[in-house]
């Protein structure tokens, strides 16, 4: 089978999934409220309020309710987001947030990877010696730590207890420090997302040629990317240390050290592929769950991105941006698989596109 038409096969599958998630969603607005919720606010004039409900049929039965819905989605009109201050269409707030969020969660998994692998290899291949019961030990607080409870305890020791020690401490929360950015940039605002130029601040600091403030991002990025990526980091670890530890009992292994060859050669050249093949299965998985994880770690660390603003819209039921929220995961997660299913064929050869 041609790549083309593996990719054109998987987003055909992907349709039904993206429409069940839909389907799911729009069937509990209905369950904890009233789905006219979506398209009005306490601003909207009365006045308009009948007009809203005849264009998005509420007055019909709720098959040609449903199927209005998909037609206005569709049409690109996901609802009125109120949890934000103002009356922001959803697709407008998701537009201006998403960079924030997908920032951070680069920064994450970027950090899980290149931490994550190598660990993984380090302890399949000195198993059983102190350097792998440690880093089992470190993978296992991961996957048992809660992300709530690791970043309040991130704050308190790198920021708290590291000012009272008199000792260099990390920002808090937030993106950047606006204060800093109003002095540097003389522009009396700081970083204005909405005026920003690619909407990431690491990015964007860059453009500016301005390397303290790149410095001051990467400062506000290390405790949330940390947070966030320590759980998707031991994943990573103990899949890739169990991958390594099978594909070392291979035959091929046996034979390319009957050769002579140095171990090195052996475990990089010859077992590392295979044993990538299910560790990026895992990758791809979790790019997609670090967006659940960033509702928590977002809201803990003042992040003013999609996590944020979830948690925002659950607290006052705005049913349009949870929906809108859940949407966009669902479409990261499938995204996330096809990617990874096209880097499969990369990894290995004997695996075709079929």
């Amino acid at each position: 089978m041609k790549l083309r038409d593996f990719i054109l096969r998987r987003v055909l599958l992907a349709i039904p999934v993206i429409f069940g998630v839909l389907t799911i969603t729009w069937f509990l607005s209905y369950v904890v409220g009233d789905p006219l919720a979506m398209f009005i606010t306490e601003r909207t004039n009365p006045a308009a309020i009948p007009g809203i409900i005849q264009d998005h049929g509420f007055n019909e039965p709720l098959v040609i309710q449903y199927f209005l819905y998909l037609r206005t989605l569709l049409a690109g009109d996901w609802g009125v987001s109120y949890s934000t201050g103002g009356d922001l269409p959803v697709l407008t707030v998701i537009a201006r947030k998403f960079p924030a969020t997908i920032e951070l969660a680069i920064v994450a998994m970027v950090f899980a990877v290149i931490l994550g692998v190598p660990l993984g290899i380090l302890s399949a291949t000195r198993k059983d010696k102190p350097i792998d019961h440690f880093t089992r030990v470190f993978s296992l607080a991961g996957v048992s730590m809660p992300i709530f409870w690791f970043a309040l305890l991130l704050k308190y020791v790198l920021f708290y207890q590291f000012s009272v020690w008199g000792l260099p401490y990390l920002p808090s929360g937030d993106r950047v420090d606006n204060e800093l950015w109003k002095t540097v940039l003389h522009n009396g605002v700081g970083y204005d997302f909405t005026s920003s130029i690619t909407g990431f601040v690491l990015v964007d600091s860059l453009l500016y040629g301005q390397p303290i403030l790149f410095g001051d991002a990467v400062l506000h990025l290390i405790m949330p990317g940390f947070c966030l990526g320590y759980l998707t980091l031991a994943i990573i670890t103990r899949m890739m240390r169990s991958s390594m530890l099978e594909v070392m009992k291979e035959d091929y292994i046996t034979l390319a050290r009957s050769k002579g060859l140095t171990e090195r050669i052996v475990i990089y050249r010859h077992a590392l592929r295979n044993a990538l093949i299910p560790t990026v299965t895992v990758i791809g998985l979790a790019f997609g769950g670090l967006m659940s994880g960033a509702v928590l770690t977002e809201t803990i660390f003042n992040w003013p991105g999609l996590g944020r603003w979830a948690t925002q819209a659950i607290l006052v039921s705005d049913m349009a941006a949870i929906n809108g929220f859940v949407l966009l995961v669902a479409f990261i997660f499938v995204s996330a698989n096809l990617i990874v299913d096209l880097t499969y064929g990369a990894l290995d050869p004997r695996i075709r596109y079929g």
